[in-house]
C-alpha cells in the first residue's frame, strides 16, 4: 500500500512538473509571436503608413491653386486618418515589446502603470509589499509578472467601463500575488463557467499559462451587490510560487531594500509595510 502511494505521489509530481513544462512553452511561443508581429508592424505596416504621409504631402504640394476647397478639406482628414493609424501602430509595437526589466519588478510596473494612466485617463495606483525578494526576480520571471499586470489594464481599458485600476503585489513565504482590481461593470453570471475567458479570450488564458509556468494559479472574479445581483468590477489574483521564480537564483545575500517605485501625476504607488517573507 505505502508503494503505491509512494507511486501516485512521484506521478503527481511528475504531472505537474509537466504542466509547468508545458506551460513555459507556451509563453515562449506567446513572446516569439509578440516580437514577429512586433516586427511586421513596424517593418510592414509602419513602412506603407510613412510611404502614404510622402504621398499625401506630394498631392498638397501639386494641388493647383484653383482647386476646389474640397479637394484640401479630403487631404486634410486623410492626413488626420493616417496620424491616427500611425499612433495606434505606434501604440500596438509598443504594447507588443516589453519595456526594459533592469530596474526589477517593482520600478517597471509603477512607470507601467504611470503610462497606463496618462494613455486611458483611467486613475491607477500601484501598491507592493517590501520584500527583498522581489530585486531578485531573473529576467523570466520579472518578465511573467509584468505581462500578467499588463494585459488585466488592457483589459480593465477595453472591457471594464472602469473610472479605476488598482496594482498590488502581496508576497508571503511560499507565494508572490499579484492583484489587479477595477470598478468597473464586473463580470457576467456565466463568466466562471467559462473561466473568465469573456475578458479577453486568449488574453486570460495566456495569463493563466503564465503563472503555471511559474508553479502559480490564475483566479478572475467579480463581487455582486445584494440588492440587483448585478457584478461591481473586476479582480485578477495571479500567483506565482517562489521557490519556481527563484530557482535559478544564486543563494540569498544580505537584504537590500527595492528601489522606491515611480510615480506619475496620474498614478499613484505605494510601498506596504504588510506581508513580506515569514
Amino acid at each position: 500500500m505505502r508503494s503505491f502511494v509512494c507511486t501516485a505521489d512521484d506521478e503527481l509530481i511528475r504531472l505537474r512538473k509537466r504542466v509547468r513544462e508545458l506551460a513555459a512553452e507556451l509563453v515562449g511561443a506567446q513572446e516569439a509571436a509578440r516580437r514577429h508581429l512586433a516586427r511586421e508592424l513596424h517593418d510592414g505596416v509602419g513602412a506603407e503608413l510613412t510611404a502614404s504621409r510622402f504621398a499625401l504631402a506630394g498631392v498638397d504640394t501639386w494641388l493647383p491653386a484653383d482647386a476646389p476647397p474640397q479637394c484640401a478639406a479630403s487631404l486634410a482628414v486623410a492626413n488626420r486618418s493616417l496620424d491616427a493609424a500611425c499612433e495606434a501602430t505606434r501604440q500596438a509595437v509598443a504594447g507588443l515589446h516589453a519595456p526594459s526589466l533592469e530596474a526589477g519588478i517593482v520600478a517597471t510596473l509603477a512607470q507601467w502603470a504611470g503610462g497606463f494612466a496618462t494613455r486611458t485617463g483611467l486613475r491607477t495606483s500601484f501598491v507592493c509589499t517590501a520584500d527583498v525578494r522581489l530585486t531578485r526576480l531573473p529576467a523570466d520571471a520579472t518578465l511573467a509578472v509584468f505581462r500578467v499586470a499588463q494585459e488585466a489594464l488592457n483589459n480593465t481599458a477595453r472591457h471594464a467601463h472602469a473610472s479605476c485600476a488598482n496594482v498590488r503585489i502581496e508576497t508571503n513565504r511560499r507565494y508572490l500575488t499579484l492583484a489587479i482590481s477595477d470598478d468597473g461593470i464586473g463580470l457576467p453570471r456565466d463568466a466562471r463557467r467559462r473561466r473568465g475567458e469573456a475578458q479577453g479570450h486568449f488574453g486570460v488564458a495566456g495569463m493563466r499559462a503564465r503563472c503555471e509556468a511559474f508553479g502559480g494559479t490564475l483566479r478572475v472574479s467579480s463581487a455582486r451587490e445584494a440588492a440587483d445581483g448585478k457584478a461591481r468590477g473586476t479582480t485578477v489574483r495571479a500567483r506565482f510560487a517562489w521557490d519556481a521564480l527563484l530557482a535559478l537564483m544564486p543563494p540569498l545575500t544580505p537584504p537590500v531594500a527595492p528601489h522606491a517605485p515611480h510615480t506619475s501625476p496620474h498614478a499613484t504607488a505605494r510601498r506596504s509595510s504588510a506581508g513580506g517573507p515569514s
